[in-house]
């Protein structure tokens, strides 16, 4: 078998696996966030943090919810680090510095998991799976709850209430991550993930000296790592380290656990708002995109000339044999379309044009299909921009789902799309123009452009992939790129939970002859090419200075 279809196969496998999983668990989501009964668990948990989950929530006080938790979380984080030096189980690793431990705990709130640090030379036990692992599962959990929220918004109407943050928050943890990493994290320790918390321990001779490596929970921290779409790794390898990810069923199956929740809340959506087809119908957008981007990754990789190419039939540079070119490219592309930021091979060794297309994947929002709930509320952000372009083409009021679509809407969509692209372009102007930064650099021209270009891109995105050949642990990124993820975080929240307020405090507005069908294929062909147009026009002069520079000067 040839590795072109071999990737081909593996592509169409995945891609029946997430079609058989999409309506039940997209069902059971739906039934979490609608039931109004709580698990004796969640009350001991409502009990303790003084929360009534039965109180309906406005706007601000959702979002009052979702920073206030998340505030506390990256001081606990940040915390935790800076007293690892006599934590039990840190493996005598000392306190991380003030820069890292700042960019860590705003990377793991953030959902982000951009990692600036050997993970198995730096962090003991405590702060992996005290630490780090339990904001995998928290994290995830509230952007699940924005989404959710947001969808409320659509579904009801005149009223301003859009549920309870902390039922959200809870349930989303207890009902939905834990029993599905726990699941996972079982099948990848059958596979040979490890799972243990052994010490420091030196495992061979090699070239003269003494290989040695640390034990951890990683198949734990691994399954929620792809279940929630965090991506920070036990080991500085990531996924590409074969205690992460040993074998290339392993690799499919983390693929598969980073795209089941986005894809399977499109199905969540269109239960709560009373029309499956819509739901479908952003499917289909995200579907689009996804295999779209697949094919031409795939095509970049397998195609490109010269004699090295050619003898290992595709560019295998900075990619793991036991994976390959096709696997390794649907990983690249599945994990900067999504905000998962986990690498089974370095992008800064793909081709120049697969590099840029890892990029373009981050720059679209990471929407297709995104993260765990950010990749839904962002394509109903970008839903609502394509219904109001359609109403300027025909001079008709734009709705969407029953929902007029006036100027305080798209005055809170258009800040949504506006704010990620600016955090990217105005941090990497800053970077090109100091001469500080431009010494983290190790290659220059187009290909030392994009390392800054994609390290801000994945930061403010909450992606956490990274250009390998950038050094990222200096004071300057550190703190620059963890305000990137801090803004580009909450920020966008901000104004996601402002319009789900002002959409649920409308009328319905019946449908009439003139009213855009969205459910239709016709609409999902108008939604791509707004995401496609918009993100062309806000991101070509960079892009042309950095990939497309480098891919066609090779």
């Amino acid at each position: 078998m040839g590795p072109v279809l071999a990737g081909v196969l593996q592509l169409l496998a995945l891609m029946g696996a997430l079609a058989l999983v999409h309506v039940p668990l997209g069902n059971y989501m739906a039934g979490v966030y609608s039931s109004d009964k709580h698990w004796r668990v969640e009350k001991w948990v409502y009990k303790g943090i003084g929360a009534n989950p039965d109180t309906e929530m406005r706007w601000p006080a959702y979002l009052r919810g979702v920073l206030a938790f998340s505030a506390v979380s990256v001081l606990f984080l940040y915390l935790l680090q800076r007293v690892q030096g006599v934590l039990p189980l840190s493996l005598g690793f000392k306190a991380i510095d003030p820069d890292q431990a700042f960019n860590t705990a705003a990377s793991f709130v953030t959902n982000t998991n951009w990692q600036s640090y050997y993970g198995e030379q730096a962090m003991g036990h405590v702060v992996q799976t005290a630490g780090l692992a339990v904001q995998n599962f928290v994290s995830a959990a509230v952007g699940i709850a924005v989404a959710v929220a947001l969808v409320r918004g659509f579904a009801r109407s005149r009223t301003g209430e859009l549920g309870n943050f902390w039922a959200d928050l809870v349930r989303g943890v207890i009902r939905i991550l834990v029993p599905g990493a726990a699941i996972a994290a079982v099948v990848l320790v059958a596979c040979g993930a490890i799972q243990n918390f052994s010490g420091i321990h030196e495992v061979g001779q090699f070239m003269g000296g003494s290989q040695q490596w640390n034990g951890g929970a990683v198949a734990s921290q691994e399954a929620i790592k792809e279940l929630g779409t965090n991506g920070g790794g036990y080991f500085n390898a990531n996924s590409a380290h074969p205690f992460e990810n040993p074998t290339p069923f392993t690799n499919l199956f983390e693929i598969f656990l980073l795209l089941v929740v986005p894809f399977s809340l499109t199905r969540t959506f269109g239960v709560m708002v009373g029309s499956v087809k819509q739901g479908y119908a952003i499917l289909a957008t995200m579907a689009t995109i996804w295999v779209g981007f697949v094919s031409l990754m795939m095509w970049t990789e397998f195609a490109h000339h010269g004699p090295a190419f050619e003898l290992a039939r595709g560019a295998m540079e900075g990619k793991e044999v036991r994976f390959g070119v096709g696997s390794s490219s649907i990983f690249a592309v599945s994990t900067t379309l999504t905000s998962t930021g986990a690498v089974d091979s370095f992008h800064s060794s793909f081709t120049g044009l697969g590099g840029g297309i890892t990029m373009l994947g981050m720059m679209l929002g990471e929407i297709a299909p995104g993260g765990t709930g950010s990749g839904l509320y962002g394509m109903l952000i970008m839903a609502i921009i394509a219904v109001f372009i359609a109403g300027l083409m025909v001079g008709r009021t734009p709705e969407y789902l029953g929902k007029k679509i006036g100027s305080r809407e798209i005055k809170l969509a258009a800040c949504y799309i506006l704010i990620t692209p600016a955090l990217v372009l105005v941090f990497t102007a800053f970077a090109m123009a100091l001469p500080t930064p431009a010494h983290s650099m190790t290659n220059s021209g187009a290909h030392g452009f994009s390392e800054i270009l994609y390290a801000y891109t994945s930061g403010a995105n909450n992606n956490g992939s990274a250009f390998a050949g950038l050094n990222a642990d200096t004071q300057w990124f550190n703190s620059t790129i963890g305000l990137a993820m801090l803004f580009g975080r909450f920020l966008p929240m901000v104004f996601v939970l402002a319009l789900a307020g002002s959409l649920g405090e409308q009328k319905p507005v019946p449908a009439t002859a003139g009213t855009l069908r969205t459910e239709k294929p016709l609409f999902t062909g108008l939604l791509v090419g707004a995401i496609l147009i918009i993100t062309g026009l806000t991101y070509f002069p960079a892009l042309a200075l950095g990939p497309l520079a480098e891919g066609l000067a090779s």
